[in-house]
């Protein structure tokens, strides 16, 4: 039995604090800093089998999503872990296996059918090998950002005109990117009440990109000329739908009228096997200060009106053309074969 005692909680309520109160911010800088406390974890924690270390994780994993529902990527990094320790302790036995010879070894997994899956047994440097596999996930969520950005050539052409919303640092890398080796335009929907938008056209004009920036009430209006909408986004959904910026999903409607591509950018970090469920907004969104919609000066109408503010907006499958991850090109109806490839399916529920 795992008991709390078993890893340091004290680590695991800082990274909780920092996320809320912001002293980490954005997806990337949420998964490097879970990714490293599990890693800590792994470390320090007293553990002899898998067994034991997917109990602890699995207890760390609960904590973390009932404290930060919105930050699916922490869920997503202790799936992610729980797997590189099942395949390294199946990797692990099949090796003991071999080195009791070939013939032992094919008898063995074919009269105990299902034992690789007992995870309570020892397996020799199975920490070290953990270890080393989880250092390679991180070299590889370092390098996320621009193996997607390397792909822009092949999606950006020549005079294009393209459409975002807010900014995304994806989507600049992306777009800076295409740049280098061709002219287009972009339109920027600024992203109001946050004016995100504005970033990301000031950062864009720096480089010498043709970039307009434009309210989000003329997104239906500018869709007509546009190519294709590019955008990032906070999770991919398990049926391949979007959590994105407040916005996103009246741009993917504008596009889909005037039968514009829609371009995912997602890191496979923001791959999650969870589902969108509309009458649980509490857990798939998140509500802040209604002031820089409605001034608090305006006081007479504000005692009489309930503002509401959402950061988030769901955009279904059926809006999106196509995902660019750091792992190539994929349609919204392939996410569930990537979803069986990073996680176990006895994860989904942490």
């Amino acid at each position: 039995m795992v008991m709390d005692q078993d890893f340091d909680g004290d680590n695991v309520e800082q990274l909780i604090s920092n996320i809320r109160l912001k002293k980490i911010v954005g997806s990337y800088s949420v998964t490097a800093a879970t990714v490293e406390l599990l890693k800590d974890i792994i470390i320090n924690s007293e553990w002899k089998t898998a067994e034991d270390i997917i109990q602890i994780l699995k207890l760390v994993g609960r904590k973390l999503n009932n404290a930060l529902p919105i930050d699916a990527s922490v869920g997503n990094m202790v799936r992610r872990i729980l797997k590189i320790i099942r395949e390294e302790y199946v990797a692990g036995k099949e090796n003991k296996l071999e080195e009791a010879g070939p013939q032992e070894s094919l008898h063995k997994i074919v009269t105990s059918e299902g034992d690789i899956e007992d995870f309570s047994k020892e397996v020799p440097d199975l920490k070290m090998a953990v270890l080393e596999h989880i250092s390679e996930l991180q070299m590889d969520l370092e390098t996320s950002v621009d193996n997607i950005a390397q792909q822009a050539h092949e999606h950006i052409h020549a005079n294009e005109i393209v459409m975002t919303i807010g900014k995304s640092k994806v989507v600049e890398a992306f777009l800076k990117k295409a740049a280098e080796t061709r002219k287009f335009d972009v339109i920027v929907a600024e992203r109001a009440p946050f004016f995100h938008g504005h970033e990301l056209a000031a950062s864009l004009a720096k480089i010498k990109v043709q970039t307009t920036l434009i309210p989000d009430s003329a997104i239906f209006g500018m869709m007509s000329r546009v190519n294709k909408v590019i955008v990032g986004t906070q999770t991919v959904m398990a049926s391949g739908g979007l959590r994105a910026v407040c916005g996103t999903h009246i741009l993917a409607l504008a596009a889909k009228y005037y039968s514009v591509p829609v371009i995912v950018l997602a890191p496979m970090y923001k791959l999650t096997p969870q589902y969108f469920k509309s009458n649980d907004q509490d857990l798939f969104n998140s509500f802040v200060s209604p002031e820089g919609v409605m001034h608090y000066s305006d006081g007479d109408i504000v005692d009489k009106v309930h503002v509401y503010n959402p950061v988030f907006d769901y955009v279904p499958p059926e809006l999106v053309t196509l995902f660019i991850s750091n792992n190539g090109g994929h349609a919204p109806s392939y996410i569930y074969r990537l979803l069986r490839e990073l996680y176990h399916v006895d994860d989904k529920v942490l």
